[in-house]
């Protein structure tokens, strides 16, 4: 199919878009008729008929956020072939995430973690509320299955409150299937496709009394589509639980992680597009790679005293080894352990209902960091060692009062303080020892209306606050940089509910930011660590972030989500009004979904409708892109689901991502080497069988 009918397709999609979401404004209001698909991502206070009671009680909990949320059901995938964090998040609006390479992924909520080369920054992503970060809130997208997650709750920017949140990306939190909540007792999934591409899964769980458990492992491998890209994931996870009443539980959790990955890093755009297949040949000469195993431990009680207040909190430990060869061997070894504790109360007070959360979370960690030369992949000389402490704090509390049927205002706000000490020792020729403690108030201030149909309309103000990680601070072993942290206030508003066949999710958002951390590639070829600073007089982010499922007629549904996103800096002594580069203006999702009898048939698009820039500069733009998938399935009765999934149906050759540079026209030809190629055409296919 050429460009322009590519376009031409994408097009009408977006205009059904914005005819679709101008309906609900007319549509007749009421409790829908028709039962909508359990797979939705929107979060509204009326309840879907389809959704198993764990998500529909989540979704409840969620709607009563005056913000943007979203929950995605681990149905929304169960059809698909899923691999990791993008394939969970791919459907919520306002989440920008693209793969990489591997298991790599860039994630960013509303700009948060813009440009940020490797790893996460700016969202904090956590398995059953526990961080999955580090202490110091660097993070990976990697450590992530789809399928040791019952749902995954989305909080975007401030609404991320109630776990202590305060960054402008807000949290990510998957939550374990248990004993009561996994959807079947028994599970075993096999899948297997293009590139020596396999997988195996396998799940069991139940109650025995007052106790409960589950447990599943699955097991992953792949050749890679490029060069240097093989890789293999093993992951493990179980859950014990005991109820001594109503709504009083203690559980305990092990889980348990290994990662191996090739990296066939980034390449010119030339090769990117003509030669998708091939790896960077610094990093097959180096051998790149990724070796990483986590082991983690958790004990929580959910505890309901009476009525009025309940209870959460829980303890835990988490140890992580990393070895890295890149431009040098990497090998890092961090522990990481924490405690938390939140109180919900619901009441009266003034004589007005209102519901009040308050709580508290711990965090201490520290890593041993050490670097060798690189020779082909394995150690050479110990060139740089250091010891990087870090701790956080967060003190936190939300409030509603209804003053009125319907309408309730809402105050809260956190006190958040966070400490990095840093000692470098021999080989580096001199030791230096660094230390900094950052401590701030995060206020927040909002409202959330609802009519007796469930539709919402919400809106608020709130504060975040980015400490630098040690990645920006001590990109070396000279000591700390001089960095601020990142200072934001957003405003939103929105609205969410459903209407006759629609259900919709919409929220405009527009944060303005002082010293926000950004990032470049000083030589993105030979994998060198980017540099990070603060920009000097302001940035500025807005956007709207749009979801809308259209119930065409039975067995007959449209997804759509849309995303625009406008960032930039604020009169820059060098970038001007400039926008910030990664995230293109305007991006797109549909899903056309039919189901007849047990048969389903779902064609997609994803179109990145804009060029997006490649420097601060603004010199250099990478080009928009649209790809079609395809994904097909049947449940027999009685029996197994198969599904095929077809990704990139038309081997479009398209850019995915890329990593930010100064100036594209004053780069060398070498450090203009920052291109990731999408995924070409590729086939996958499984069977499930549930017990």
């Amino acid at each position: 199919m050429s460009s322009c009918i590519l376009r031409a397709a994408a097009s009408a999609h977006a205009l059904m878009l914005a005819a679709s979401l101008a309906a609900p404004a007319f549509a007749q209001s009421g409790p829908m008729d028709e039962p909508q698909s359990r797979d939705t991502v929107i979060v509204t206070a009326s309840r879907d008929p389809e959704d198993p009671p764990v998500v529909a009680e989540a979704r409840e909990r969620l709607s009563e956020t005056p913000g943007a949320v979203a929950i995605v059901s681990s149905e929304s995938y169960a059809g698909r072939h899923a691999t990791g964090l993008v394939d969970i998040l791919r459907d919520v609006p306002g989440v920008y995430i693209q793969k990489k390479w591997g298991g790599d992924t860039r994630l960013s909520i509303r700009g948060s973690g813009i440009g940020n080369n490797n790893h996460l920054r700016g969202t904090l992503l956590a398995q059953d509320g526990i961080p999955l970060n580090e202490a110091d809130g660097a993070g990976d997208t990697q450590m992530v299955d789809p399928f040791l997650a019952r749902y995954t709750e989305v909080y975007k920017g401030g609404n991320a409150l109630r776990y202590g949140g305060a960054l402008l990306g807000g949290a990510i939190n998957m939550i374990t299937p248990n004993g009561k909540t996994a959807p079947e007792q028994g599970v075993l999934r096999i899948e297997g496709g293009d590139h020596g591409t396999a997988r195996a899964h396998a799940s069991v769980g139940g109650q025995f009394g007052a106790w409960d458990a589950f447990g599943a492992v699955s097991g992953y491998k792949t050749n890679g589509s490029r060069q240097q890209s093989e890789g293999q994931w093993q992951f493990a996870s179980g859950n014990l639980g005991y109820t001594f009443g109503d709504d009083q539980e203690v559980r305990a959790y092990v889980s348990g992680g290994y990662i191996h990955q090739q990296i066939p890093g980034s390449v010119s755009l030339a090769q990117a597009l003509s030669a998708p297949d091939l790896a960077n040949p610094a990093n097959i000469t180096l051998n790149y790679q990724r070796d990483q195993s986590v082991q983690r431990a958790a004990l929580q009680t959910r505890w309901r005293f009476d009525a009025n207040t309940v209870l959460e909190g829980g303890v835990y430990a988490t140890h992580k080894e990393l070895d890295h060869p890149i431009f040098a061997v990497i090998h890092n070894v961090s522990d990481n352990w924490g405690a938390f504790g939140r109180v919900d109360w619901t009441g009266e007070m003034f004589g007005m209902d209102a519901d009040l959360f308050y709580g508290l979370s711990y965090r201490s960690g520290e890593m041993d960091a050490k670097q060798w030369q690189n020779f082909a992949g394995s150690r050479g000389a110990l060139t740089a060692q250091s010891y990087q402490d870090a701790t956080g704090l967060d003190v936190f509390a939300e409030g509603r009062l209804f003053v009125m049927d319907g309408f309730a205002l809402v105050a809260g706000g956190s006190y958040g303080r966070a400490e990095r000490d840093y000692r470098s020792t021999p080989p580096s020729a001199i030791v230096v020892t660094d230390s900094e403690t950052y401590d701030w108030f995060a206020p927040r201030v909002g409202f959330l209306w609802q009519n007796p149909d469930g539709l919402q309309v919400y809106g608020n103000v709130t504060r975040s606050v980015e400490p630098p990680n040690f990645g920006g601070l001590a990109p070396t072993t000279g000591g700390f940089q001089p960095l601020k942290e990142q200072d934001a206030v957003t405003a939103e508003i929105g609205t969410r509910g459903r209407s006759n066949n629609f259900v919709w999710d919409v929220a405009l958002y527009r944060a303005e930011i002082d010293n926000e951390l950004l990032t470049f590639s000083v030589n993105p070829g030979l994998g060198i660590p980017a540099a990070t600073f603060n920009a000097l007089n302001g940035t500025m982010h807005q956007g709207l972030e749009a979801g809308l499922d259209w119930n065409i007629m039975d067995g007959l549904r449209l997804r759509q989500t849309y995303m625009w996103s406008d960032f930039r800096f604020t009169d820059d002594p060098q970038y001007g009004d400039n926008n910030l580069p990664i995230v293109p203006e305007h991006f797109y999702r549909a899903e056309l979904r039919g189901s007849v009898g047990n048969f389903w048939i779902a064609p997609s698009l994803e179109w990145s409708m804009s060029d997006a820039w490649t420097d601060y500069a603004n010199t250099f733009e990478a080009g928009s892109y649209g790809i079609f998938n395809l994904n097909v399935g049947y449940t027999f009765e009685n029996g197994p689901m198969v599904f095929l999934d077809v990704r990139n149906i038309l081997n479009e050759n398209y850019i995915s991502n890329f990593t930010p540079v100064v100036n594209w026209n004053a780069a060398t030809l070498a450090q203009r080497n920052i291109f990731f190629p999408g995924d070409q055409r590729s086939v996958y296919g499984g069977v499930s069988f549930t017990f």
